[in-house]
């Protein structure tokens, strides 16, 4: 498994819990607000080595909860299966981030067992996709299969949305609740140019108070509203 960033302790990833997070490369996404743009346009260039990475996890029983698994997108890596396992292996709970264009890698993972937790993007309403994916053709089929595999599977799961102005508007963001109406838990994330956007032209910062109207107006269609990043 090729890994491309390593966080040795987070409390903010994993709710909860005390977890490192790993971070693959590669997108197949081109969101213009990510903050990520060095990992989704990276080489395959290694940046921990494997082995490095499992010793440090057995050194860290009994102090680390978890591992959580992000990007980039993780699902496109086959190798990811095998490296769950060995997570899964040495008694530690794993939370996965995705996107949610891969709904059969996502289903087997859930079915072997390989997640505890799941966090899914929903970029925005699915009339708003195709600006918020930054690809113009963008079909949204396979992410309605996973939103509805999560919804229905039983596993601890979150939905979230980085609010940004330029792409979203309360209008976007009670539909992307509506579509996802009856989830148990809905993040909105607060957008902060990172300086590594992948297209920062046009994009900005809403305010804490218009976050918070926001979550006021899509509260009837999820069970719990949470806010990040303020």
């Amino acid at each position: 498994m090729t890994i491309n960033g390593f966080q040795k302790t987070t409390l903010l990833d994993y709710p909860g819990k005390v977890a490192c997070t790993v971070f693959t490369g590669g997108c197949n996404l081109r969101c213009p607000f990510c903050h990520n743009s060095g990992l989704v346009l990276c080489s395959k260039s290694e940046a921990v080595d494997e082995e490095d990475f499992f010793s440090f996890l057995k050194k860290r029983k009994g102090i680390l909860d978890g591992v959580v698994i992000t990007g980039g997108e993780p699902l496109l890596h086959p190798e990811l299966f095998d490296f769950l396992h060995k997570i899964r292996d040495l008694g530690f709970l794993i939370k996965l981030d995705t996107n949610g264009t891969k709904p059969d890698m996502l289903r087997r993972i859930v079915e072997e067992g390989l997640a505890d937790r799941i966090a899914m993007d929903i970029k925005n309403s699915p009339e708003g996709y195709f600006a918020a994916v930054g690809i113009n053709d963008f079909c949204i089929s396979d992410v309605e299969a996973s939103k509805n595999f999560l919804m229905s599977c039983g596993i601890e799961y979150e939905f979230r949305t980085t609010v940004v102005k330029g792409i979203h508007t309360k209008e976007s963001l009670v539909g992307a609740a509506k579509w996802i109406n009856g989830a148990e838990e809905y993040y909105l994330q607060q957008f902060k140019d990172s300086g590594n956007l992948i297209k920062a032209e046009g994009l900005g910062t809403f305010s804490a108070e218009e976050i918070s109207e926001f979550a006021e107006e899509i509260k009837p269609y999820v069970k719990k509203v949470k806010i990040r990043g303020i």
